[in-house]
């Protein structure tokens, strides 16, 4: 197996997710205690980034073991094991050697931090695992945009803050829900480009029980509304004002894009295009996010 093909396998690109939380998480963190654990920090990305290439690894085994990705429906050439003859096995095994280096990571991050984190570390490992493993996939209900919001947005943001020395509170799981919006926005642009595909292999997805043309109106709802309560946060105090600010050329560039993504139509096809601008949006969300953030810290520093 290549370089090329391992990366592949992980889906390196969609990797913007998960770091996006992750860094965003990182400097709320530091907005709310001055100061950072940098040992900490570090374990936690790089333990992070493991357990969601593991993810996605066990994804694409398991998609490509069920049928779902085939010659057929599947258009996408970085789908290595349809296309290039890759050995499902080894997709395996680097999912499977991914987690252990997760796992060895999280043992050491409880030393750092408490021993719960073992507890919910595992659950989100589980998650990983099942949402396309098991005699039940979670990817083929009509909750797998829940579930990829929650754990890569809302536990993976309070995790974070966790691991820096922030207690979570009912006020940090309210900033995450725009987190969780998006990341479910990028969740239902995949679903709707593989609805055809997905049905024939007997997936329930929110796609597939929506349609087409409602599965595209559930992407603008999760996109906008994330914007929306994120300009309202400021409004109550949650976030600075400097985020509305910040916010105002991602929300401009989603909206322009989420109009081409109508005109082209949700398929196979477009798929491609169509994560492309998903994870785009997701990464300038989270770069507005961190921008309004260092500017907020900037200005509030003392002056030397």
């Amino acid at each position: 197996m290549k370089a090329a093909q391992f990366f592949h396998i992980v889906e390196m690109r969609t990797k913007i997710i998960s770091m996006g939380t992750f860094f965003c998480a990182s400097i709320y963190a530091l907005s709310q205690t001055g100061s950072v654990k940098p040992v900490n920090a570090v374990v936690m990305g790089l333990a992070t980034l493991f357990i969601d290439m593991g993810t996605t690894g066990f994804n694409t085994f398991f998609d490509y073991w069920r049928g779902v990705d085939n010659a057929l429906y599947t258009k996408e050439q970085d789908k290595v094991l349809v296309h290039q003859a890759v050995s499902p096995i080894m997709a395996f095994l680097v999912s499977l050697a991914l987690f252990a280096l997760a796992a060895l990571l999280g043992l050491y991050l409880a030393c750092l931090t408490s021993w719960n984190l073992i507890l919910v570390g595992g659950v989100c490992m589980l998650v990983g695992f099942f949402y396309t493993g098991g005699p039940l996939p979670i990817s083929r209900t009509p909750f797998g945009e829940v579930f990829a919001g929650f754990f890569l947005g809302t536990m993976l943001f309070l995790i974070t803050l966790y691991v820096q020395g922030v207690t979570p509170s009912v006020k940090h799981v309210v900033v995450t829900v725009p987190f969780l919006l998006m990341i479910g926005m990028i969740l239902s642009v995949n679903n709707g480009c593989d609805l055809v595909g997905d049905k024939a292999s007997g997936r329930k997805t929110l796609a597939i029980l929506l349609g087409s043309d409602k599965a595209f109106g559930l992407i603008a709802v999760e996109g906008l509304g994330a914007y929306a309560i994120s300009f309202l946060l400021v409004i109550l105090g949650y976030h600075p004002s400097t985020l509305a600010f910040c916010l105002v050329p991602s929300l401009v560039l989603y909206s322009k894009a989420l109009i081409e993504v109508k005109k082209a139509g949700l398929d196979a096809e477009h798929k491609s295009v169509h994560m492309q601008f998903a994870s785009k949006s997701y990464l300038h969300f989270c770069l507005a996010f961190i921008a309004a953030y260092a500017l907020s810290i900037g200005f509030s520093a003392p002056a030397s």
